[in-house]
């Protein structure tokens, strides 16, 4: 109880002024950090994007494959329907040579005469059901050398994204660490109102100094005195054009000097 009592006596003490500090620090590791993973550019887009197309042409490719299990099912059908049409029609015609009279034999004819009809359905039937095999195994073959292409480009894409990752993984892992112990000392309220600044800005920039009588996030004038209260560092101000959170330039001095 008394650690607690001490932390929030602690975090009550931090001025403003400590409080911009540490909005600066952290937007120094953040900006560094952004700057590290622009170097791997579009890669893990581009990555991503193959593995995608990898993954749809697989999605395609097993669902032509159920597609021509069908047709060849239903070719199979069709074959059994002519070799039963056949039976018939062979039937048919050793009746045709008992019959009684013309009445039975033109029935037979007309039996006959249908069930040539049906063979005839299901050989256009089987022909049809074939053709489409045809297009969609080509389109299966077609669909696995681009398939296979893709998996070269992701290979190629992965090796060249792992290599920037492990040339730059050690500093980016220093930087974030820096800048986790850096949120850890900022109230919550606060640092979810950077960090919705930080994402709604184009270059990541959520806490800029004022440069030349200017915001040195949007650049619009600041009059005299806003940069007076931002430079007595007694309140958080932000830009009333950008919104992002402004602080003096003499920061960027202090910043200077302690690098040195």
């Amino acid at each position: 109880m008394a650690a607690e009592k001490n932390k929030k006596t602690e975090t009550k003490e931090i001025t403003v002024e400590e409080k911009l500090r540490t909005l600066f620090q952290l937007q120094i590791l953040n900006s560094d950090v952004d700057k590290i993973r622009t170097l791997r550019g579009e890669l893990p887009l581009e990555v991503q994007d193959l593995e995608d197309e990898i993954a749809g042409l697989e999605t395609r490719g097993e669902k032509y494959q159920e597609e021509i299990k069908s047709l060849e099912h239903q070719i199979s059908i069709k074959k059994n329907e002519i070799a039963q049409a056949e039976a018939l029609i062979t039937k048919y015609k050793d009746q045709q040579n008992n019959v009684r009279n013309n009445r039975e034999f033109d029935s037979l004819s007309k039996e006959i005469e249908y069930q040539t009809l049906e063979i005839e359905l299901c050989e256009k039937r089987i022909r049809e059901f074939t053709g489409q095999i045809k297009d969609k195994s080509a389109v299966i073959e077609e669909s696995q050398k681009v398939f296979e292409e893709r998996n070269k480009d992701l290979e190629a894409k992965k090796s060249e994204l792992d290599e920037i990752v492990e040339d730059t993984k050690k500093e980016e892992n220093e930087l974030l660490n820096k800048a986790t112990g850096l949120e850890s000392k900022i109230e919550e309220r606060l640092l979810t109102a950077y960090q919705k600044i930080r994402k709604n800005a184009r270059n990541g920039l959520a806490v800029v100094s004022v440069e030349r009588d200017a915001c040195g996030g949007c650049f619009n004038k600041i009059p005299p005195q806003r940069q007076l209260d931002i430079k007595s560092r007694k309140k958080i101000i932000v830009c009333e054009y950008c919104g992002r959170i402004l602080v003096d330039d003499d920061i960027l001095e202090e910043k200077a000097v302690a690098e040195k």
